[in-house]
């Protein structure tokens, strides 16, 4: 019988959910739920220091949004529990104290100063700076002495000095990285708190977990997880890199830098569904040209075998074109129902049939007040809207076919799109001009924008008659009173 597959999502309360955090949560769900396993998630609160009020609701709000429900967890239960790694403070400590009997860890009682002192060398000479090993090979007499003083003290991992060590990535393939490039990590603080990289460890074998899924940038720590693993004879989980998540430019996302974070993206207006959609591609290929895909679909045809190793850039503009796509593929009251709140100001007018203009047209759904600000109220805008190269439209002609236009949409009885086209269309044909002749002016005379969501037709039924005849008259007076200057 073969082994659940059991992986986890262990994020750090001490920010936001930035979207490499988010994609590796997606990723560890997805290979847990093709492979029918179980999907855990586990909060390492160890650094105290770094901790943000909010920030652990905000990983639950988050994963809730986007649809994944953990198999275990804080607040969920499991049988490895607690999954709140500050609940689990008394675990770790006597593990430390087996490597330590074992020789592969040792007390390190160097101070903050002394370190520091090292590190300014390190650093004076262009070099990383990388722990001596002061402490390392202390007799178990000068241990006690330090111990009976009550000097504060850490665990620090006893590294190899020679040889290296080699694993196996299912990304990336094998890594082989030399031992005299590792440092002696810290396995516990002198605040009794394990390590991030020791209560990872740690943890993720006492939770049976058998895929561990992180970023590249942890390849070259991965070494010194094996090397406790092998310490304490457990058997090393299937590691599953990342390639890195850049801005177009290459340069790395962060959010000092302004860049948006999961919840950013939501306020903007994109919906969840594209936002997933796009992060899972970003870094994993399907073996299809499909693109949309709901994280249902996913939980059946994602596979660890078609992740990339090439840092993926995060593009906005890719972004806004699954938004688009995804806002299109909604039935219209559905689209409707999200868009409606950006509709302040429009009680006058029939809001339903200014979503169905505008869900063909919408990238994100924060660009909607900015999109339909003229009906509330006409802009004062550049006559120079009304010149357009395509209609063959001058001032001139424009003032003549909103004048001609005014008197048929002042007969029209019936006021409904299919009227009014009729109309207006009918007056071009009899004209004998292009239809974008009669229709651009009236449209710019309606709306004082050049980029409108519908055309003259659409806007002027759902303006009405009063209005559109209003606006039309004062298009009629700001072009005439420009041409007799």
């Amino acid at each position: 019988m073969s082994l659940q597959v059991r992986t986890r999502f262990a994020p750090s309360p001490t920010g936001y959910m930035h979207i490499g955090n988010l994609r590796t949560a997606i990723y560890e769900y997805l290979i847990a739920k093709v492979n029918h396993g179980k999907f855990i998630l586990r909060i390492e609160d160890t650094d105290q220091e770094r901790l943000v009020e909010g920030a652990t609701e905000a990983i639950f709000k988050v994963l809730q949004m986007v649809g994944i429900q953990p198999d275990e967890g804080p607040g969920i239960g499991g049988a490895y529990g607690p999954y709140v790694q500050s609940e689990r403070k008394g675990t770790y400590a006597p593990f430390a104290q087996q490597l330590v009997s074992a020789g592969k860890a040792y007390y390190c009682f160097c101070d903050k100063e002394r370190l520091g002192v090292l590190k300014e060398k390190a650093e004076a000479c262009g070099e990383v700076f990388v722990y001596d090993r002061h402490c390392a090979n202390l007799s178990e007499e000068e241990v006690k002495a330090q111990f009976d003083a009550g000097t504060p003290y850490i665990i620090r991992q006893k590294m190899p000095l020679a040889g290296s060590t080699t694993f196996v990535d299912a990304v990336f393939g094998e890594i082989t990285v030399e031992n005299s490039a590792l440092e002696d990590q810290v396995l516990m603080k002198t605040d009794g708190f394990p390590t991030y990289n020791f209560a990872n460890v740690v943890d993720d074998h006492l939770m049976a977990v058998t895929h561990v899924v992180r970023g590249s940038e942890y390849l070259s720590s991965t070494p010194k997880y094996n090397l406790l693993y092998e310490a304490f004879g457990w058997e090393i989980p299937t590691y599953v890199h990342l390639p890195l998540i850049v801005k177009t430019d290459g340069s790395k996302i962060s959010k000092r830098s302004g860049d948006a974070s999961f919840e950013d993206l939501v306020e903007m207006g994109f919906l969840v569904e594209a936002i997933v959609n796009y992060i899972v591609l970003l870094g994993w290929s399907p073996e299809t040209n499909q693109e949309i895909f709901s994280l249902k679909d996913l939980e059946s045809v994602f596979s660890i075998s078609r992740i990339s190793k090439s840092p993926s850039a995060f593009d906005l503009a890719k972004l806004r074109w699954f938004n688009a796509e995804y806002l299109r593929q909604l039935p219209l009251e559905q689209f409707h129902a999200l868009a409606t709140p950006f509709y302040s100001g429009l009680e006058a007018f029939d809001q339903l049939k200014i979503s169905k203009i505008l869900q063909p047209r919408t990238e994100v759904l924060n660009e909607i007040p900015q999109k339909i600000d003229f009906f509330e109220q006409l802009p004062d805008y550049d006559l120079e809207l009304y010149v357009h190269k395509k209609m063959k439209t001058t001032l001139e002609i424009s003032l003549e076919n909103l004048k001609l236009g005014l008197p048929a949409i002042q007969a029209i009885q019936q006021w409904d799109e299919q009227t009014i086209h009729d109309t207006l269309i009918g007056l071009a044909e009899r004209l004998e001009i292009k239809n974008g002749q009669m229709l651009w002016p009236i449209r710019t005379a309606i709306s004082g924008k050049d980029v409108t969501p519908g055309g003259a037709i659409e806007l002027i039924e759902i303006l009405g008659k009063a209005e559109t005849i209003a606006r039309m008259e004062d298009g009629i007076n700001r072009l005439t009173t420009q041409l007799n200057q």
